[in-house]
């Protein structure tokens, strides 16, 4: 491999991730319950090793994590269904807002494109009518993907106590791909994949919670009615770097419009959600997380991307922990460092092109060429 040009080298890594990616598209269905239960695995090692400490059994032990992780997860879901029963009950004032909001948009319609109501009914009808061909073939792949998290669902309990059961087993099988000489890289390596980890998911769990408590309990002190829901889609969705938070003020802005006739209150949920998701941002998650998940914003919404369009909603969640745990192998790798160089988040004091060195060299290696060159031309000189 050291001896390869480096032009054959880097084709190889790069088929070598158009390879891994291939593979997570075609077996997402069982890898992505395996990468989450990997993760998941990690948070819980802390809980594990606490009632080990108590003298329980290993086996009831891994079990005792997993109904602690489902327990949160319903609560969680209970949460927010008791929210939305709330919204269900408030249907007829809902009603009665949309109509008001839509004889409003319809008039705005009217005097500014001077598209009469009429007209305006038959476009929604045919527009209904084009959706109407399509219900079949939306419950269909509604059910498949309500199938597929079910599927997902069932094999993540399943995952992680085998991963939790033969954690050894899986940690001698890493130490057999070195020589004993890069063991102590290779232990280096996998603390600092857990230490990531942890922080990345506890963070996120705090985050989820500070967001419900900021966001909904302003919201309910401006009156705005289900300010908890709101506050809730809003943390949820933001697990989805980015992208996530755009849909949560579109969601809050819709949740506003069918509970209020007031557009103060839009402004108010607007203002609300840029400030709170403005201490987040800059203030409270980096305290939380630290500068442990040392990957570039340009990396994170690529691989976001780049996630969900392999493996949907999951892949969106598991790409920035995915690439901070590659950043860690690339940087302990001597063959792979430049691909973690691309992946962190620090930046050069200077550019490249401007160092002295490397312009040094390369003046040196064009003087070089320039002469053989000249000695390709003229063979005598050569000879001389």
């Amino acid at each position: 491999m050291k001896d390869m040009p480096i032009t054959v080298r880097r084709s190889i890594e790069l088929l070598g991730l158009c390879a891994v990616g291939v593979v997570i598209v075609t077996g997402q269905a069982v890898i992505m319950p395996l990468i989450m239960a990997f993760f998941l695995s990690i948070l819980l090692l802390p809980v594990f090793r606490f009632f080990r400490k108590l003298r329980i059994p290993e086996v009831l032990a891994i079990v005792l994590c997993i109904v602690t992780l489902f327990l949160v997860i319903a609560g969680v879901i209970t949460l927010l269904s008791s929210q939305i029963a709330v919204l269900v009950n408030d249907i007829d004032p809902i009603k009665k807002n949309l109509t008001i909001h839509w004889n409003n948009l319809s008039q705005w319609i009217s005097t500014k494109l001077h598209y009469t109501a009429s007209e305006q009914l038959n476009m929604l009808r045919k527009q209904g009518e084009s959706m109407g061909e399509n219900v079949a073939g939306f419950f269909q792949n509604f059910f498949i993907s309500l199938s597929g998290v079910f599927v997902f669902l069932g094999l993540l309990p399943i995952y992680i106590f085998l991963i939790l059961f033969y954690r050894h087993l899986l940690l001698r099988f890493v130490y057999l791909w070195y020589n004993e000489e890069e063991h102590p890289k290779v232990q280096e390596a996998v603390r600092e994949t857990e230490v990531i980890i942890k922080y990345y998911l506890v963070g996120i769990m705090i985050q989820i919670a500070y967001l419900i408590i900021l966001l909904g309990g302003i919201l309910f002190i401006f009156g705005i009615k289900h300010a908890i829901l709101i506050g809730i889609t809003f943390a949820i969705l933001n697990l989805i770097p980015y992208l996530g938070a755009l849909v949560g003020n579109l969601i809050g802005v819709l949740l506003t419009l069918t509970t209020s006739q007031e557009m103060w209150q839009i402004w108010a949920v607007l203002g609300t959600i840029a400030f709170v998701q403005f201490l987040d941002n800059n203030i409270l998650m980096p305290r939380i997380v630290g500068s442990k998940v040392k990957v570039n914003a340009l990396v994170s919404i690529v691989s976001i991307i780049i996630g969900g369009a392999m493996a949907g909603v999951s892949g969106m969640f598991l790409s920035i922990p995915a690439m901070a745990v590659l950043k860690i192998l690339f940087d302990k790798s001597d063959k792979l460092s430049q691909w973690g160089v691309l992946l962190g988040d620090e930046r050069p004091g200077q550019n490249p092109d401007n160092n002295r060195v490397l312009g040094i060299k390369l003046k040196l290696e064009k003087k070089r060429n320039q002469q053989l060159e000249s000695e390709t031309k003229d063979p005598a000189s050569k000879k001389e």
